[in-house]
């Protein structure tokens, strides 16, 4: 499987199974588009009809190109063979262990954000905060099922877990006690919307947070219009400073900003600069997920300028690179090199097997996105994973396991995408997210390009 794309002058080809990527001329990238289901005659025929204008372009000229791609296939960097299949369906019989838990610290919010999925904090339920003593059980719990592993990620959430900070504070102690006493490293983890950002959350926080996720989406007027506070103020004001403050201060540990775009603001990269210009680095913008009928949800008119934005971000980003000033966009980080190992590759999150969310009950769910739905409970941290059917049903949550997966190029990088969008969008985990497969396409499509482009190599054609 290959995939073919021209995006900011450079011809593109993507070898899907091996990884590879090739910067190609036009004649290479017309060749390698026709070699599968035609003869080497039928190429240079059409080749030479093609460019019949350019004298340069000779039948040697052409069999020479078909000569070096035959030879890119026999060394499995074109038209390689997916190796990876038969693996897909072993991950249901393994024995797996957790990584990563998600303290729903706080099911309570101080903001009322329209498009939120969590009910404005309360998760279609009532509200409530986590006592330390439920939060501790979830430490134990995330210990006592990591097997060997020892770098565990635990990430404080809500609603706004800022409003249950004394227990954040004394979960953290309480972790950093029992890292020692079981040879473990705990990874924490704060999103926050940033209303009750002080000093003493600063300190923390930089002392203690390996990431803090702060929520903006980006300009004053975008991000007022549905992020507003109970009295139906924006908080846009009040936050800025704040997160500017904890940043500056960071001192080089992990942080970004988190936005989310609507119907309302499909030209989201004027956000994601206007929060580069405020100074922040390292960004993230999601593309809002919810129900079709909402006044804020995607429609299909805006996916041509929704793939418009997402080149024209790339292509700023190059040029601020260049210039000294440029930025991080988490949806466009890609290790071509190296990436990640042929299981995650396949599998992805982890979700309902090696990272759950719990309640401020101590109720288990596979992640924060299906919390309040009693389908997806899976147990408690006192008794563990009970609903172990459900927990294998997510084992074989991957991009094998998704009919629609089967011809997508992009399934190696995705790992079949989220298993609560899909099934938010079409009532089953194993189901595909369509609109959401079509922007992570074009997000992967300018990722690989803009790797190409600070490698420095030169494009086919200027634009």
């Amino acid at each position: 499987m290959i995939h073919c794309y021209q995006l900011n002058g450079y011809n593109i080809v993507l070898d899907v199974y091996s990884g590879s990527v090739h910067v190609v001329d036009d004649l290479a990238y017309d060749v390698i588009s026709m070699y599968e289901g035609h003869s080497a005659d039928e190429i240079v025929a059409a080749m030479l009809e093609k460019y019949s204008g350019q004298s340069e372009v000779t039948e040697a000229e052409i069999r020479e190109v078909l000569e070096s791609v035959e030879d890119l296939k026999t060394k499995g960097k074109l038209f390689a063979p997916d190796a990876y299949e038969h693996l897909a369906f072993d991950f249901k019989e393994r024995n797996t262990v957790i990584k990563a838990l998600c303290l729903h610290v706080a099911h309570t919010c101080n903001l009322t954000c329209e498009y939120c999925f969590a009910s404005q904090g309360k998760y279609q339920g009532e509200r409530a905060l986590m006592s330390f003593e439920v939060g501790k059980q979830a430490l134990d719990f995330l210990i006592a099922h990591s097997g060997s592993r020892r770098n565990l990620e635990v990430d404080f959430f809500g609603g706004e877990p800022l409003m249950n900070w004394d227990v954040v504070k004394r979960l953290v102690a309480y972790g950093r006690e029992q890292e020692k006493l079981h040879n473990k490293k705990f990874r924490f983890t704060l999103t926050t919307n940033g209303m009750l950002i002080d000093d003493d959350v600063i300190e923390f926080a930089n002392k203690e947070m390996h990431n803090v996720v702060l929520s903006l989406d980006g300009r004053k007027e975008v991000h007022d219009r549905l992020r507003k506070t109970a009295s139906g103020k924006g908080s846009y004001d009040i936050i800025v400073p704040k997160f500017q403050k904890l940043v500056e201060s960071r001192g080089g540990k992990g942080y970004y900003v988190r936005g989310t775009f609507t119907h309302n603001n499909v030209e989201f990269t004027k956000d994601l600069l206007h929060m580069a210009d405020l100074g922040f680095t390292e960004l993230s913008m999601e593309p809002v997920v919810c129900g079709p009928d909402e006044p804020y949800a995607l429609t299909e008119e805006d996916k041509p300028i929704l793939f418009e934005q997402y080149e024209l971000l790339a292509k700023e980003m190059i040029r601020r690179k260049k210039a000294g000033n440029g930025f991080t966009f988490y949806h466009y980080m890609i290790d071509l090199k190296a990436g990640p190992c042929v299981y995650k590759r396949i599998s992805g999150c982890g979700s309902g097997t090696e990272y759950l969310a719990v309640t401020p009950w101590g109720e288990l769910f596979p992640c924060h996105q299906f919390v309040g739905d009693p389908k997806y409970s899976m147990g408690d941290v006192w008794q563990g994973v009970t609903n172990t059917a459900l927990r294998d049903e997510f084992k074989q949550c991957n991009a094998y396991a998704r009919p629609g997966c089967r011809d997508c190029w992009a399934r190696m990088y995705c790992s079949g995408g989220c298993a609560a969008n899909a099934y938010h969008a079409t009532g089953s985990i194993k189901g595909v997210y369509e609109y959401g497969c079509d922007l992570f396409r074009k997000r992967i499509e300018c990722a690989i390009m803009m790797e190409i482009a600070n490698a420095g190599l030169e494009p086919a054609h200027k634009e």
